[in-house]
């Protein structure tokens, strides 16, 4: 959809965008582009953002810098020329804005050492306002909103140092930089006018500082002891089950390993018998999802049956002691509004988000504090399952995690009619399984899978038995589903329907749910076939339903609340890393007792549309981001 462009006029909505920002208040915005050297070899396409900015081969060009609604600078130069160029602007006073700003804050900070109080990046802005199902480049989004066409000189750079480019080449090259400059500002007053949250921009600017301005250091001695365990288990492990090939190409002899190692088998329905099969081959995204396993020794023997050379913990522990070579501190690379759902993601090959969350992880603890300081690890306890039971309005199990009590006993004692105080370990485990696991709807068989990958074997029988009773006594949540159902229903019929209890999360139309930060939660290109919902996912075709629906809103609205306890933390403290639904933050010695209490307050508010839900949290601390834990 084409939208007509109009000029932003008003810069406090730039430069006074979060009400919580304590530091002087800013007055200006200044929009910034960075051009730099790139080859066939030699690109982002090639390395990643972090090694690219510290690679001896890495060149600014020169830079493009508009300041509010004025004519856009370019300068070029040499390096010292350009920071001097560079320094005339009041950067201390200003919030920076650029598309793809985790790049240009980079630059800015490890080059220049400037660092403005605040960013806003228009690629994250895109994301959220447009969704993930599409392209987010500037040339795609600027096209998108009709706001200006991108020039395509830079394709005459390829290949070119500073001094290779003749006076004439250079301006030429300079006026695409500063009509970047101008379709980035004018993207984002489209963007800004859609009106977002205000703590969504704080949320972007500690994204983009948690790269562009680092914190965190590595403890390169252990990892680099680390390296040599992980790679002499899988070569022994990849050389035992050589040498009994059967374990490779026989798929029950495979199965029976992985089970051996307490992995259940990934599955898969076969299209030519439709019956159920192992998801073996290499294209079948359980068996590749298993690389990224916690034991190393399942990612070893899965390495093996894949013919891959690496496994994962082998690549990121040395791509964690290489960054540690060239820059001394971890730059942490996350996508603001990654997911379909909102969260955020690995970036630049290097996934924190899916660092394993038990057991001894060396990584973990190879992530440390800087000299002085401490790491803060708050996370929101169960924090789907009070957000579900709060809007299904299933209000015993809300008041309960109001009450604080034991709501894993609660549900074991309903499941094995005994009362929560006579519960053993086993049962509550049973009964918190129940809990975290069956709110969206899983059936009895993926249930018992469920539980048998935590050693804990039961009959199907059993299974639906457990299920049964979870359904009949929280018996609103079963009806969400029903409800979740019934949007589809109505998104084809292009209707609004309120959902659950947040009044501001409607449907409106084929589009999607609006959510209580203002951001669409969508369903693009909703069709229902055979009795099945589908929508576009990027280039994928995705089922939806009823429990599905509740899944994703319940993680989108934990996202939301996430988000919003995040831009209150970062006005206090430095907000490190964000893990699914913990914030890491890194504190002064001497404040850490009063840092901490200060997160837990955050992490344990809502925000005045979720009144009636209630939240908690668990932190720890510790000089590793594994003593955290």
């Amino acid at each position: 959809v084409l939208r007509p462009h109009r000029a932003l006029e008003n810069w406090q909505n730039v430069t006074g965008l979060h009400p919580m920002i304590k530091e002087t208040e800013l007055v200006q915005a200044i929009t910034i582009d960075f051009e730099t050297y790139y080859s066939k070899k030699f690109s982002l396409s090639k390395l990643t953002t972090e090694e690219y900015i510290n690679d001896t081969q890495f060149q600014v060009i020169g830079v493009g810098v508009k300041v509010n609604n004025n004519e856009a600078q370019w300068f070029s130069g040499t390096h010292d020329e350009i920071r001097e160029w560079l320094q005339q602007f009041d950067w201390k006073l200003s919030c920076a804005i650029a598309h793809n700003a985790m790049f240009d804050a980079a630059i800015l900070n490890w080059h220049f050492d400037i660092r403005p109080p605040r960013w806003v990046d228009t690629l994250s802005l895109a994301r959220a306002v447009d969704g993930v199902h599409v392209s987010n480049s500037l040339k795609a989004a600027c096209e998108r909103w009709d706001v200006g066409k991108k020039g395509t000189e830079v394709v005459d750079a390829l290949g070119k140092r500073r001094e290779d480019f003749t006076p004439e080449d250079l301006a030429q090259y300079g006026e695409y930089c500063k009509n970047d400059c101008e379709l980035t500002i004018r993207l984002f007053a489209e963007l800004h006018r859609e009106e977002i949250a205000e703590e969504e921009y704080e949320a972007i600017s500690a994204t983009i500082k948690m790269f562009s301005e680092p914190v965190l250091e590595l403890d390169v001695d252990l990892l680099k002891q680390h390296l040599r365990e992980v790679v002499g288990h899988k070569e022994e492990l990849m050389e035992n089950a050589k040498s009994n090939a059967e374990i490779l190409q026989s798929n029950p002899k495979f199965a029976e390993a992985l089970e051996e190692l307490g992995v259940l088998p990934p599955m898969k329905t076969s299209a030519r018998t439709g019956k159920e099969t192992f998801a073996f081959a290499k294209s079948d995204k359980g068996l590749n999802d298993l690389m990224g396993h916690e034991n190393p020794k399942v990612q070893a023997l899965v390495t093996a049956r894949l013919g891959v050379k690496s496994t994962l913990e082998e690549t990121r522990t040395q791509r964690l002691i290489d960054i540690a070579g060239r820059i001394g501190v971890l730059p942490v690379p996350l996508k603001y509004h990654a997911a379909h759902t909102g969260r955020w993601g690995g970036s630049d090959k290097v996934n924190l988000q899916n660092l394993p969350s038990r057991g001894n992880n060396v990584i973990k603890r190879a992530i440390i504090a800087p000299k002085g300081h401490t790491l803060i690890d708050a996370d929101s306890s169960q924090i789907e399952a009070r957000i579900l039971a709060w809007l299904s309005g299933q209000d015993d199990l809300v008041q309960a995690f109001a009450n604080k009590e034991d709501v894993y006993k609660i549900m074991a004692g309903s499941i094995y009619d005994k009362q929560p105080g006579d519960i053993t370990k086993e049962e509550r485990f049973v009964g918190k399984t129940t809990i975290l696991g069956c709110g969206y709807g899983m059936g009895a068989d993926r249930f018992k899978n469920q539980l048998r990958n935590f050693g804990v074997d039961i009959k199907l029988t059993e299974a639906q038995r457990i299920i049964d009773t979870y359904r009949q006594k929280y018996d609103k949540i079963k009806q969400l589903w029903k409800d979740g159902q019934h949007c589809l229903r109505t998104m084809l019929q292009d209707k609004e329907c309120s959902f659950g209890v947040i009044a501001d999360a409607v449907f409106l139309g084929k589009s999607g749910f609006v959510l209580p930060n203002n951001v669409l939660l969508e369903y693009p290109d909703l069709k229902q076939e055979h009795g099945e919902y589908t929508y576009r996912a990027r280039k994928m075709s995705v089922r939806i339903y009823g429990g599905k629906v509740v899944e994703n809103l319940c993680q989108a609205v934990a996202r939301c609340i996430i988000a919003w306890q995040m831009a209150a933390i970062s006005t206090e403290y430095k907000v490190a890393l964000t893990v699914h639904d913990s914030i890491i933050c890194v504190v002064k010695d001497e404040e850490a007792g009063k840092a901490r209490r200060y997160i837990e307050s955050c992490m344990r508010d809502t925000p005045d549309w979720a009144s009636g839900l209630p939240l908690d949290c668990e932190s720890g601390m510790g000089k590793s981001y594994g003593e955290c834990g």
